[in-house]
Formats: C-alpha cells, sequence, structure tokens
C-alpha cells in the first residue's frame, strides 16, 4: 500500500506546482545586455554608426574611417592605463603633458646624434619616470593621486614649453620605423587595438589584473589577503604615464611634427571619458579594457559625425557631459542591479 501512495502523492504535488514560463527572446536579450558591460556601449556604436551614416552618406568612406581611426587611437591608447588607475582607485590628470613631453625627448636626443631608436626610449624611460614618482608621491607621502598628477600636469607643461621655446618643430625621419609608428594610415589604431587586446588579458587573466580589481574594490582586505597594494599602484601609475609617452610619440609620427601644446587636459579628459562612459567605476574596484576603447570609439563617433553635419564643437561638449553624467548614473544602478540579482 505504501508503494502505491508515495507516487501518488508525489505525482499530485508535482500536477500541483505552476509551470514556471520560460523568458521571450527580449527579456532574454536585455538581461544579457545589463549583464555584459560592454554590450550596452556596443550598441551605442552601432546605432550611432547607422544615425551618422543615415544622416551623411560620406561618414562610413574609406577618407573618414580613416580620420575616424585617427581621433581613436591616442586617446584610447591613454585610456587604457587609466583604466587600470581607476580601477585600483587612482586617477592620472599628467598623462597628456606626458603625452607632448616624450616625443620632445625623443627629438632632443635625437639632435644630440643619437639613432632616433634610442631616442624613443629615452622618451619612454621618462615617462615611467613621470609615473614613478606620481606614484610614489601619491602612495608613500599619502597626498591624493587628484593633487598629485595636478602638480606634475602643470610641473610637465613647463618644463615642455620652455625646452621647446612654444615652437614646435619637425619629426625627425627614419623610413620604415616613421611608417610602423604612426605616419602609415592605419598603424596607430592598429597599435591601439594591440594595446587594448594584452591589456584585457592582463586585467583579466593574469595575478597583476587581479590584485589591481581586488585592490580598488577593498584596499583594506587586500592588503590583510597579501596583495602589496603599493606595488600595484606604483606599477598602475608607471603603465598610465606609459601609454600616455606613447601615444605622444605615434602622435609626432602621424602628423610628422611636434607640437608643444598637443595633447594636455583635452586628450587626458576625452580618454578618462572614454573609459567611465564605457564601464570603469571611478570608485575603484570595475572595469574593462575592451569597455574604455568602445567609450573612446563612441567619443570619436560623435565627434567626427557632428563634424561632418556642421554642428557646432560646443553641441559635443553639451552631449559629452550628459554622457558622462548618464554612464555614471547606469554603472551605479547596473552595480546594485548586479548585487542584488546575487543575494
Amino acid at each position: 500500500m505504501v508503494k502505491k501512495v508515495l507516487p501518488e502523492t508525489t505525482t499530485q504535488e508535482a500536477e500541483a506546482q505552476p509551470v514556471k514560463e520560460r523568458p521571450g527572446f527580449w527579456s532574454t536579450l536585455v538581461r544579457t545586455l545589463l549583464r555584459q558591460r560592454e554590450a550596452s556601449i556596443t550598441v551605442v556604436a552601432i546605432l550611432l554608426i547607422i544615425y551618422f551614416q543615415l544622416s551623411n552618406q560620406a561618414f562610413l568612406s574609406l577618407a573618414n574611417i580613416r580620420t575616424l581611426s585617427q581621433f581613436v587611437a591616442a586617446a584610447a591608447i591613454i585610456a587604457a592605463g587609466e583604466v587600470m588607475l581607476l580601477i585600483c582607485g587612482e586617477i592620472d590628470l599628467s598623462v597628456g603633458q606626458i603625452f607632448a613631453l616624450a616625443p620632445f625627448i625623443m627629438y632632443f636626443a635625437y639632435q644630440a646624434g643619437l639613432p632616433l631608436i634610442v631616442g624613443i626610449v629615452l622618451g619612454l624611460l621618462a615617462s615611467l619616470a613621470v609615473g614613478l614618482v606620481n606614484g610614489l608621491i601619491t602612495v608613500l607621502l599619502k597626498v591624493p593621486s587628484l593633487i598629485t598628477t595636478l602638480g606634475t600636469l602643470f610641473l610637465l607643461s613647463g618644463i615642455t614649453l620652455t625646452t621647446s621655446q612654444g615652437f614646435p618643430v619637425l619629426t625627425p625621419s627614419a623610413g620604415w620605423l616613421n611608417e610602423v609608428l604612426g605616419h602609415s594610415p592605419y598603424a596607430e589604431i592598429l597599435w591601439a587595438i594591440a594595446i587594448m587586446v594584452i591589456m584585457q588579458i592582463v586585467l583579466s587573466r593574469t595575478r597583476w589584473g587581479l590584485h589591481t580589481i581586488a585592490t580598488g574594490g577593498n584596499l583594506l582586505g587586500a592588503s590583510e589577503a597579501g596583495v602589496n597594494v603599493n606595488r600595484i599602484k606604483i606599477g598602475n601609475f608607471m603603465l598610465a604615464s606609459l601609454f600616455g609617452g606613447f601615444a605622444g610619440i605615434l602622435e609626432c609620427f602621424r602628423i610628422t611634427s611636434i607640437d608643444p601644446l598637443a595633447g594636455g587636459t583635452d586628450i587626458m579628459f576625452l580618454a578618462v571619458a572614454g573609459a567611465v562612459i564605457g564601464g570603469t567605476a571611478l570608485s575603484g574596484g570595475l572595469g574593462t579594457i575592451v569597455g574604455a576603447f568602445l567609450g573612446t570609439l563612441v567619443l570619436s563617433i560623435l565627434r567626427d559625425g557632428f563634424t561632418l553635419l556642421g554642428v557646432s564643437e560646443f553641441t559635443f561638449d553639451l552631449i559629452l557631459g550628459a554622457a558622462i553624467l548618464i554612464a555614471m548614473i547606469l554603472n551605479v544602478r547596473l552595480r546594485l542591479w548586479r548585487e542584488a540579482g546575487r543575494e
């Protein structure tokens, strides 16, 4: 009798339970977009490309694609370094001035009779040295990175303007090296893509990247778990400066001149804005290199598209400010949504 009753009871309970409906296609798609930080910004980029192409047929022409790639490249390279800093809870405001200084160090070394490749190495070493100074002052002397790098921003600007006397110079010519380092039409964007891929792997697949995320997510907890948080922060300051100097060198080969007023705060804020719009949290602990690249791509699409449509540069600043605010609000809300979903 018992053997017969148990199966009948189980069957009745199973029939009494409501059948869960499978989520529809659009519901699944929305959930996927919310979970993937890069998915939403990718959709925005695609929609902007479609809109500007419909508005002006020249948008996807070969000449304009080349122009767009030049808009993206330098800011995307700088953004790769800024993301690493932002994730571990810091920021570098001076990277735009390193962008201007490194090419001049290369130029002065070349004028002194050294091979151009040696000048490039010296420019990159100087960039690393600036990052080291920023990191040591911030970490060891406990000065907020905002203040530290604000000071070095003006310091580097003064050094660049004094040594160059405020005049641009022609980029040294070295044949194939010029082509590889930016003069070739798509060389700079290829460097930016390569750096994005490598740094995304570093961030998501290596101990350095995991320790960077841990440092920004919970500084005390990471320190107690054995992470050398000081070394992580100093290293990322050096990395951000290195990318700033490298982007400046690539840019000077592209335009065949070295300008003491190049870069500055404009390119630095563009890189930071791209990182934020791409999903990097200013509070630390969250962000991706791919997202920052897509964020700078979106901003470049907006600037290039507005230029083709004859829209004022002031309008771009207006939309850039609105985009940063919206991105920050969405980042906070999505983080809360993800945390609620885990509970």
